[in-house]
């Protein structure tokens, strides 16, 4: 294949066939039985090159604890860990990444396609860390939380400090049941 974005990032498009496929046929998919049935796959946006970032975690001195509300009104807890920047079409942006208490991190945010492209509450992106004190951030695996597909499942919502003023045009796009 000439070009494609098969050829650019085969594993991209191998993780999104992954997840259909696991969407599709797991009993532990978000999706109810009924979905799963009429299920042809999720939309994501084309692969997007210049929304992966390289980035130096600024961290804080004396992280504090933050109580996210989920979608369910429940609460869930972390910890404010690091700032980080980046640019995105020539405008500056900063997201903070939380630590859960389980040690992983958690990076939710919301963007200016939030509620028109993509899901309404937000969406999620895990960072990876790789290993020279700077954290991937790759948007073309930004996805939607579980309860984008099911509300019986609870899901933090991205804090007002992680609503980017930006267009995210990377990712998950929002699902047919979000309209």
């Amino acid at each position: 294949m000439e070009g494609g974005k098969d050829e650019a990032m085969p594993e991209l498009t191998e993780f999104r066939e992954a997840k259909d496929h696991y969407f599709a046929h797991d009993v532990d998919s978000p999706l109810t039985a009924a979905q799963q049935r009429g299920f042809t796959g999720l939309t994501y946006y084309e692969e997007a090159p210049a929304l992966a970032f390289a980035v130096t975690p600024n961290e804080y001195d004396d992280p504090d604890r933050v109580e996210m509300v989920t979608s369910t009104g429940e609460t869930a807890s972390y910890e404010r860990w690091a700032r980080l920047t980046f640019e995105v079409g020539g405008a500056q942006a900063a997201l903070t990444v939380y630590r859960a208490p389980d040690g992983d991190l958690f990076l939710p945010f919301r963007d200016a396609t939030s509620g028109e492209e993509t899901y309404g509450a937000g969406r999620y992106l895990e960072v990876e860390d790789l290993g020279d004190g700077r954290l991937l951030l790759d948007f073309n695996y930004a996805y939607n939380p579980f309860c984008a597909y099911n509300e019986a499942f609870s899901c933090p919502i991205p804090p007002p400090e992680n609503r980017l003023a930006v267009a995210i045009r990377a990712g998950e796009r929002g699902f047919a049941s979000d309209n």
